[in-house]
């Protein structure tokens, strides 16, 4: 008995599927998005257009050792899929300033030291000759 409705449930389900299913002949979207979250780090962009069988797009992320990778993609039936993928450094150009050069200190002047005495040396007791008897 199971088994006959697990048929009809299959048939029923075939049946509402080639009914509800329609083909777009030539199916058209775009959409994009972009992250730049600067408290993870996660910055990361991604663009696609699709006309007919011809998609086409982009993507880029900041690789963790501070390269950009942008991949640009291309994809139709003639062709296949291709990508060409290009890396990039993050490097910011630093603006340029003008230091001014260090002022000139005058030496310290030098600081006069008390002379060290060295002590006196010590002197052999002196004791009497000795006496012999």
């Amino acid at each position: 008995m199971n088994s006959k409705i697990v048929v009809f449930i299959c048939m029923v389900g075939v049946a509402t599927a080639s009914v509800v299913a329609r083909v777009d002949p030539l199916p058209q979207y775009s959409y994009g998005y972009d992250v730049q979250d600067a408290l993870t780090g996660d910055y990361k962009g991604h663009q696609e257009q699709r006309n007919g069988d011809l998609v086409t797009g982009s993507y880029t992320v900041v690789d963790p050792d501070g390269t950009r990778r942008i991949v640009d993609y291309a994809a139709d039936p003639l062709n296949g899929f291709n990508a060409v993928v290009r890396r990039e450094p993050l490097v910011v150009a630093a603006p340029a300033r003008v230091v001014a050069p260090a002022p000139v200190v005058a030496p310290a002047p030098l600081i006069a030291r008390t002379p060290v005495v060295a002590p006196a040396p010590l002197l052999a007791p002196r004791f009497p000759a000795p006496v012999f008897y």
